[in-house]
């Protein structure tokens, strides 16, 4: 859950998330297990490109 928490605090952190992009990782911040299934890491990972933050 650390690696998830870390992710999304470093998407945040740059500042130039659009709203939609926010409320993704709203959702996947609220998670009660410790991994993303497979569509929600394309998410994160697609947010993580377009915001050129790469994990």
């Amino acid at each position: 859950m650390q690696l998830i928490s870390d992710r999304i605090r470093r998407l945040r952190d740059d500042g130039k998330l659009e709203a939609p992009a926010e409320a993704i990782l709203k959702c996947l911040e609220e998670l009660k297990r410790p991994y993303l299934t497979t569509f929600e890491e394309k998410l994160m990972g697609l947010i993580e490109i377009e915001s050129r933050v790469v994990n």
